[in-house]
């Protein structure tokens, strides 16, 4: 089982206990009596900060201090972290316990990230840095070009309403339609109206999201 995931990462591990640890969710390690993730997770955040910290900083001389900061916080985040997991089919691999396997704990967002992140920390103490710095740079390489290219880039919400004020005064809200799916693995939807008009609905895994795609939509169709 485990030598498809390392063949999935594009690492062999020298210390196979490590990698397990390091798949290994908190609701297993409390039911198995075995030491879970979390403490992988904490290095492995630092690694990861650092590494993508540094690629910046040699790669992307154009920005600035500011941006570099940006850039870092929209790639080094959960989203980013379960694009990873998704690609390389962590779920399949994850140790988690009876109650996470019942609520599809293989799927979820934070789980997953989490478990990247413990795999970052785990490939770094098996093998130092440059096994971890390939991991990481290949698999955040696009994510941190497209983030460049749009810093310092207004939100969606922000353009919308620049639009919208154009000729003058106008109401703008958001309001949230529906909400679905588990406690730790919610989707919301949310519209727009301008003057009490809906001009576009969206969805997203919290409330911000739903409405920033919202806004994204009303504005591609202005």
């Amino acid at each position: 089982m485990l030598k498809n995931f390392e063949k999935n990462i594009g690492y062999i591990f020298k210390n196979k206990n490590l990698l397990k640890t390091a798949l290994t969710h908190t609701s297993y390690a409390y039911e198995k009596k075995v030491q879970s993730n979390e403490k992988l997770e904490f290095l492995g955040d630092s690694i990861l900060e650092f590494i993508s910290s540094n690629y910046l900083y040699n790669n992307y001389i154009n920005l600035n201090e500011g941006e570099m900061t940006k850039v870092r916080a929209s790639v080094v985040c959960e989203k980013s972290l379960y694009k990873i997991a998704l690609k390389h089919n962590f779920g399949d691999f994850l140790y988690l316990g009876k109650s996470e396997l019942s609520n599809n704990g293989n799927k979820n967002e934070a789980i997953l990230a989490d478990s990247v992140e413990a795999v970052i920390a785990a490939i770094f103490l098996d093998g130092g840095l440059e096994p971890v710095q390939k991991f990481i740079i290949e698999n955040l390489a696009d994510e941190i070009k497209i983030a460049s290219q749009n810093v310092g880039l207004k939100d969606y919400k922000t353009v919308l309403q620049e639009k919208l004020q154009h000729k003058g005064t106008v109401n703008i809200e958001y309001n949230i339609l529906n909400e679905s799916g588990p406690d730790h693995s919610k989707v919301f939807e949310a519209e727009v109206k301008c003057n009490g008009k809906q001009l576009a609905t969206g969805k997203g895994t919290s409330k911000k999201a739903a409405e920033m795609e919202a806004a994204k939509k009303a504005i591609e169709q202005l």
